[in-house]
């Protein structure tokens, strides 16, 4: 063959695999044309990158954004992650041939997998995490995967055969609904390295073979028995180990000395007992010991102290007693120490805690301790988060304890404390959580209160407090982001590895909008998801029926000795989207000034305020609880009232001055009479379902009247008389009894009597 053919040969097949090439590249260019106008079709309004892709056809899918190719210019990558897509999943994906990477995470997908997707055979890495798909799990098909990340979803079952693991490096299924068996899940499954079955359903034991693993997550599950020694052999490569939440028993095997490169350890809420095993001290780099929820013996082994990067541990919850353990203070390099739940009663000094010089965090909360708070708190260098809560101190809070200047959460609530609160706590600018409710404070609110700049959960309730709301407390809050930023670049941990966080869930007001957990139910989830909400100044994301709301913090100063007027300068807390200062002695008029926070509830029921109902209340739009029961409002109701689309719960009752029509149509319109108790001069109409009736439930009449609308039973309240008595000067709860109403009701079809409180 000459030269010439020989060139002339090399040239035919560089054309042909040219327009192979090209035609393939076609072939992604229309897959992807058509994924873009799926992902149109279903989302109108918020659209991702691919909303962007170009329509001309001569245009290369290499340089989309979201779209990678390999070295022959077939697409080769998808990334649509975080992309605003709702709706099901696109049914064409296997069209991509050369198709190695897709990422779909961080959506609103929903519906079941596809088919399609199972005959995507060169996949490698799929990632369809937080998303909202549900269904079975079925990858059986895809036996090139080696990575699996399907966490947040709803799926339900889950087909897992050993061929579709053969290749799988790191497989994620947690936060579903799977269940099953998974004690053999890991049998033939060699190259698996981290594995997350966390917050799903599953039972049986720990599977064989987890001492093969680095990351070992199956935290709240159903999992049973005990660890047997052997599971831990030498050799063990587990640098993560996560079994909280289980039902497991026994002992925990001194074996687990072998996980020499052990890291993270959380047995946390399971059935433990018997000794902490010493080969623990034999992991010098475990930084994170979760033991808390168990009945581990009370003695601590010696060995402990050759963890020297042990940085954080919880031992909550173990019913241990007497005086806290020595030990704990001879550990330096700790930087949180959790000893809640448990019957402690003295030690808190003579243990040597207070002088570990790491410490950030240090929750004593939930035991016995008595006697006066220590006062070598103050001398804690590095002490951001100090909860003594739930106990029985008594005495003074320390003024030393506004020398904290790195404070951030203060929370000395439900014990027996009496004194005034110190003008010094206006020292601390970074605090952003101060609790005391429960106590016997006395005194006035110090003025100082408004220097804390940062302070956006304030807790007063319960206690004895007199005077005025001073006005400077409008300061508060007002500047909390310094301290937001500072959390949000340190990564701040208060609650890791556990359920049920008491501190966290002693901060928020629960059950108002935004707060509606159940205590005996809350999952590692959520108490992560406080956690950062509170500190890193996320927020609390209200329910979204007509507008979400974003809660950054609160005042309660419920139940105390209050007195005066609200003052107008509380206006200017505009970070605080709850108010709530019922069962005081308040009085004068309710500031219009109220209106321009942007409050989510307002309860200033069971005072003395007086005059009429602001009208400027209706412009807080986002308003979802208003009370202003037990009060000597007068006059009418406001008809900007009606303006409140989100309200939800209202209550003017008891405030016998109020007077004129309720109107029977708008907002207020959709409240019972449970809302109007004790009001005597209002006029209301209700219908058989106890809601007032509207204007077109009744229609002319032949006589020249108006005559019932069938099927409506309304009752036409007329006031014969009332009687109130009241006195200024004593208590809400003598007020409450003494308030007398007496009125007649004239009903269509009998006439009763309802005589008042």
């Amino acid at each position: 063959m000459s030269r010439l053919q020989r060139l002339l040969k090399l040239m035919c097949s560089v054309l042909f695999f040219a327009e192979m090439i090209s035609g393939s590249s076609n072939d992604d260019r229309e897959v992807l044309a058509e994924l873009k106008s799926f992902l149109q079709a279903h989302n109108q309004i918020n659209r991702g990158a691919y909303d962007g892709w170009p329509e001309e056809a001569a245009a290369s899918p290499c340089y989309w954004q979201g779209v990678g190719c390999d070295a022959g210019g077939r697409v080769s990558s998808l990334d649509l992650s975080s992309s605003s897509i709702s709706g099901p999943i696109f049914g064409n994906f296997s069209r991509l041939a050369g198709l190695t990477h897709l990422d779909l995470s961080a959506n609103s997908i929903t519906g079941e997998l596809p088919a399609d997707l199972n005959r995507c055979l060169g996949l490698k890495h799929l990632n369809l995490s937080s998303n909202l798909i549900g269904g079975a799990l079925d990858m059986s098909s895809l036996t090139n995967l080696t990575t699996l990340d399907v966490s947040e979803n709803r799926f339900t079952s889950f087909f897992f055969p050993a061929a579709a693991c053969d290749k799988l490096t790191v497989l994620n299924v947690s936060s579903n609904s799977l269940g099953g068996d998974i004690t053999g899940l890991l049998d033939h499954c060699s190259r698996l390295q981290y594995v997350d079955l966390s917050q799903n359903g599953f039972t049986g034991q720990v599977p064989q073979g987890v001492a093969s693993l680095i990351q070992f997550n199956a935290a709240e599950n159903d999992l049973t028995g005990d660890i047997p020694r052997h599971m831990f052999p030498e050799g063990c490569r587990l640098e993560f180990l996560d079994l909280s939440s289980n039902h497991f028993v026994g002992d925990l095997p001194s074996s687990i000395a072998n996980c020499s490169g052990l890291t993270y350890l959380s047995l946390w809420g399971n059935g433990f007992r018997g000794q902490i095993p010493p080969g623990l001290g034999a992991i010098p780099g475990l930084q994170k010991l979760i033991l808390g929820s168990n009945g581990f013996d009370r003695e601590m082994p010696p060995d402990l102290m050759n963890c020297t990067a042990l940085n954080y541990l919880d031992i909550s919850d173990n019913g241990f007693g007497g005086e806290v353990q020595g030990l704990f203070g001879k550990l330096t390099s700790l930087t949180h120490l959790k000893l809640h739940s448990n019957s402690y009663t003295d030690g808190i000094v003579s243990s040597g805690i207070l002088g570990l010089p790491e410490m950030i965090m240090l929750d004593l909360s939930m035991n016995l301790f008595t006697g006066e708070l220590p006062a070598e708190v103050a001398s804690m260098a590095s002490i951001r988060y100090l909860v003594l809560a739930e106990n029985n101190f008594s005495g003074q809070i320390p003024p030393t304890y506004g020398q904290i200047v790195q404070l951030q959460v203060l929370d000395l609530s439900y014990n027996n404390l009496s004194g005034g609160i110190p003008a010094e706590i206006g020292n601390l600018s970074s605090l952003l959580v101060l609790m005391l409710a429960g106590n016997q404070l006395s005194g006035e609110i110090p003025r100082e209160i408004g220097n804390c700049t940062s302070l956006l959960w304030f807790n007063l309730a319960a206690n004895k407090l007199s005077g005025q709301i001073p006005a400077e407390m409008s300061g508060i809050g007002r500047n909390p982001s310094p301290t937001f930023a500072e959390n949000q670049k340190d990564d701040v941990q208060l609650e890791i590895g556990a359920n049920n966080c008491p501190s966290l869930m002693r901060w928020i007001p629960l059950g108002y909008p935004g707060f509606k957990y159940a205590e005996s139910d809350v999952s590692r989830k959520d108490c992560q998801g406080l956690q950062d909400h509170i500190l890193k100044g996320y927020g609390i994301v209200t329910p979204p029926a007509v507008q979400p709301c974003i809660i950054l913090g609160y005042v309660r100063l419920s139940g105390n000795l209050l007195s005066g007027q609200i003052p107008p300068m509380i206006s200017a807390m505009t970070n605080f989207q709850l108010l709530l200062l019922d069962g005081n002695s308040l009085s004068g008029v309710l500031p219009s000034e109220i209106s321009r926070m942007s409050l989510v509830v307002l309860n200033v029921s069971r005072n003395f305020i007086s005059g009429e109902v602001p009208s400027e209340i209706g412009q807080i739009v986002l308003l979802e609880i208003l009370d202003l029961s037990f009060n000597n409002f007068s006059n009418g109701l406001p008809s900007s009232l009606n303006q409140l689309v989100k309200l939800s719960q209202f209550n003017v009752s008891y405030n016998p001055l109020l007077s004129g029509n309720v109107p029977s149509n708008g907002q207020l319109s959709t409240f019972d009479e449970q809302s109007f108790l004790g009001d005597p001069l209002l006029s209301l109409r209700f219908t058989d379902y106890g809601h007032l009736s509207g204007s077109d439930n009744a229609v002319p009449s032949t006589q020249g009247g108006t005559e019932e609308h069938p099927g409506n039973e309304e009752i036409t309240v007329s006031v014969i008389a009332f009687i109130v008595f009241f006195f200024a000067t004593i208590s809400i709860r003598e007020h409450e009894k003494l308030m007398y109403v007496y009125c007649t009701v004239k009903c269509r079809r009998r006439s009763t009597e309802i005589y008042g409180l």
